[in-house]
């Protein structure tokens, strides 16, 4: 019988209230491959799981191998998967005796509990070896009696991440979950040293994954089920496989043979996102970026979310921080992206950009604020839209710049201030222009029940939804939206069942509202549309309603 190994799940790659929903990084996978290649029986645990059954310690102590990745590279609050703790880390590292322990991952990088504290390298005790740099690699020289350091060699990780393909149909959300494909590592913008805060440029100048590597995962992955994809594991998907300089030129062609290759490789998929877009590629080639966009498009699944590395407003910030764009770059790269990716398809934009500011970088002064306000001013006055917009103060990695060299603690009135502007007067108005009223919203998967129950798509950045309607956890309903609030929308199921809903859903009924729902509900049962608008009027959900 072959021996034991447990892969321990404390990784998400982004707050899923801001970012993906439940959530199977690339590492879990090839790190499974590699396992698998030698001879192990492989075992998947999210670190959720654990928390909710502690029995699974005394599973894993049997086992003769625990893999453990673990990190956190963007800090926030979290739903429906919340990253290992280091004291959890280190709980799992010392409550274990039978297997030898090995932990990898952004961990590597140093840990932080949240923004605007650094990111501090430091033993993590319990643990046998840290699998330093790709830890699949790392996993499989250690395996080999070598040191456990692993360099990037997409020749060795790609038929890894074939093998552990099947791994996926272990976590617990599956198959609702998002597999996030890896097209490439390390950053162009590297050339003149990166951005003061990211740690991509560690990785050196980029390295191409081939489009043969991908597919095939793809590919597999589908075979096991999986039917929700990111292309997420790039600094900017435009550049995938473009030519030299900090700021290549992109390659429609390249791009267009990517996503087809993805959806042949995946015929019954459902979701196909991108996520990390630098603007200042957009606005330094518009027309190979348009047809590269269009590419995407092509090939995609609406409501997808290009998110730009905008970080700031403050071009003197920008230049403090050697930033990828400035502000009148990053308009031009909004408008540019609405101009190809504002058409919907049923009922939601195709394509939109999603904002990220980094607060507490070198040379902020609390003019940063007032120009970052006046700045999503313009592009909301503009008739512009964006998807959302995420802000966080910056969490220092040993050896970026901003290690040494930030503001952090010197405005964080200010920051606040500018988070709470930026809730009431652009998040709320951007709802209400990408979502209006009578959007229905497809397949959203509820992961709080309750009276107010919560849910959302699969998808890059998928809006938080909330139904005044008791449904069970893990259930896929559609539904449409009939309220907005600052990050997140109401709605409610579809069909709109007049006759059984609940008198604390019907007050949201457009025409409805607090003064009608007793009139609505003591004229219940509703023979038809006609005597229900006799008491509600008409509204744009009539043709949901269902009597």
């Amino acid at each position: 019988m072959p021996a034991e190994a447990y892969i321990l799940d404390g990784y998400v790659d982004e707050p899923a209230c801001l970012g993906v929903p439940p959530y199977i990084s690339p590492y879990i996978r090839t790190v499974a491959g590699a396992l698998i290649s030698h001879g192990f029986n492989v075992r998947y645990l999210t670190i959720d799981q654990l928390r909710n059954d502690p029995h699974h310690i005394s599973r894993m102590d049997a086992a003769g191998l625990l893999v453990m990745i673990a990190g956190v590279t963007v800090p926030g609050k979290y739903l429906g998967g919340t990253p290992a703790t280091l004291n959890e880390i280190e709980q799992v590292g010392h409550m274990l005796y039978g297997p030898k322990k090995l932990i990898g991952g952004p961990i590597g990088f140093g840990y932080s509990p949240e923004g605007g504290q650094c990111a501090v390298r430091q033993l993590i005790s319990g643990f046998d070896a840290l699998l330093t740099g790709e830890p699949a690699i790392a996993l499989d020289n250690w395996l080999n009696d070598c040191d456990p350091a692993g360099t990037l060699d997409y020749t060795r990780t790609d038929p890894w991440s074939i093998a552990g393909s099947g791994i996926i149909g272990q976590h617990p959300d599956f198959p609702y979950v998002m597999c996030e494909l890896e097209t490439a590592r390390g950053c162009p913008h590297g050339v003149s040293g990166g951005c003061s805060f990211c740690t991509e440029p560690f990785y050196g100048t980029p390295t191409y994954r081939s489009i043969e590597g991908i597919a095939g995962e793809v590919a597999a992955l589908h075979t096991h089920g999986a039917r929700h994809f990111r292309v997420g594991r790039q600094p900017d998907i435009l550049a995938y496989g473009a030519g030299g300089g900090e700021y290549p030129a992109p390659r429609p062609d390249l791009l267009e043979e990517l996503f087809s290759s993805i959806r042949a490789a995946a015929p019954g998929l459902k979701t196909l996102h991108i996520d990390n877009t630098n603007p200042a590629t957009i606005a330094k080639h518009e027309q190979e970026s348009r047809e590269a966009l269009r590419a995407i498009i092509r090939y995609h699944t609406p409501g997808d979310v290009a998110a730009f590395g905008m970080e700031t407003a403050d071009p003197v910030v920008v230049t403090a921080n050697n930033l990828k764009a400035l502000p009148e770059e990053v308009f031009g790269a909004i408008r540019i992206v609405n101009e190809e990716g504002g058409q919907r398809r049923d009922g939601i934009p195709e394509l939109l950009p999603g904002l990220n500011f980094v607060c507490g970088l070198a040379g902020e002064t609390g003019k940063t604020y007032a120009l970052n306000e006046e700045f999503l001013v313009r592009v909301r006055d503009a008739g512009l839209m964006v998807r959302r917009v995420n802000i966080r103060q910056v969490m220092p990695f040993e050896g970026t710049p901003v290690y040494t060299n930030n503001t952090l603690g010197k405005y964080d009135r200010r920051f606040r201030a500018f988070k709470e502007f930026v809730r009431q007067n652009f998040d709320l108005p951007m709802l209400r222009r990408v979502y209006p009223i009578g959007t229905v919203l497809r397949d959203i998967r509820i992961e709080v029940s309750g009276p107010l129950s919560f849910g959302r798509q699969l998808g890059s950045y998928p809006i938080l939804v909330g139904i005044p309607v008791c449904l069970e956890k893990r259930s896929v309903i559609d539904a449409v939206i009939v309220d907005w609030g600052m990050r997140s929308v109401t709605a409610l199921p579809v069909p709109v069942e007049i006759n059984s809903l609940p008198a604390a859903a019907i007050k949201w009924l457009p025409g409805v509202g607090k003064k009608k729902v007793a009139s609505v509900i003591a004229r219940r049962p509703f023979a038809g549309l006609g005597a229900y608008r006799n008491i509600a009027g008409s509204s744009v959900l009539d043709h949901l309603l269902k009597f």
